[in-house]
């Protein structure tokens, strides 16, 4: 099974929408994955992944599924003490290569700078979401790998989600540390990362990374 990851086209934070831009960047998305053999489309609730859903779901003659566990990941104290940079992931695992921390640490969690931050919990929502999203297409979630359980629902699926929540998703799955990950990947708007997994019935399967692309987008000015 092949998992198109696309990540929403340019937007509007505070409408929850895309831009004239995002609009742009959606159908040349859409045309990109046009020939990809995209059985089924997902998508975050958010309003600016399911308004770059639609391109391409208009032009598979698909409906969109919402799902709300790949709804962006927020940040912040859950209490009182403040975190560094109000516990901004990306600008936190900037600070750790400036100060020559590790980011590959699989206990991140218990970073301090995670420990308190709302983001861990948000983490938890979307892989949490993932492994049962997996399941119900026949890849079950056993230690670090996936248990092939039965004949693959879709050959080929697409979901649409956002920056934070995709690599969420990501590092769930590739077992990599979500700070590394926020360092290493840079998704621009409405780049395409797929994931392949594959075995026989009742195998152990990993996941592999084939494709990584975000080059033919309409460019952001």
């Amino acid at each position: 099974m092949k998992i198109y990851f696309v990540r929403h086209g340019h937007p509007d934070y505070k409408k929850d929408c895309l831009t004239e831009l995002g609009h742009k960047q959606a159908a040349a998305a859409a045309e990109r994955l046009r020939d990809s053999g995209i059985e089924r489309i997902y998508a975050s609730t958010h309003g600016r992944a399911l308004e770059t859903a639609a391109y391409t779901a208009k032009i598979l003659g698909l409906e969109v599924i919402p799902c709300d566990f790949i709804r962006e990941i927020g940040w912040g104290p859950t209490g009182e003490t403040p975190l560094p940079a109000n516990g901004h992931p990306w600008t936190m695992s900037k600070n750790h290569v400036l100060n020559g921390e590790t980011l590959a640490d699989m206990n991140w969690r218990t970073n301090e700078d995670y420990v308190n931050n709302q983001a861990v919990d948000r983490i938890k929502i979307v892989t949490d979401g993932l492994d049962a999203w997996l399941a119900s297409l026949g890849y079950v979630r056993e230690g670090e790998y996936y248990r092939v359980t039965g004949e693959e629902v879709c050959k080929t699926v697409a979901m649409f989600s956002h920056g934070g929540a995709s690599i969420a998703a990501l590092t769930h799955m590739f077992n990599v540390p979500f700070p590394q990950a926020c360092e290493a990947l840079c998704m621009h708007f409405t780049a395409v990362t797929v994931v392949e997994l594959s075995g026989e019935v009742g195998a152990l399967a990993y996941p592999h990374l084939y494709l990584y692309d975000g080059m033919y987008l309409v460019n952001e000015k």
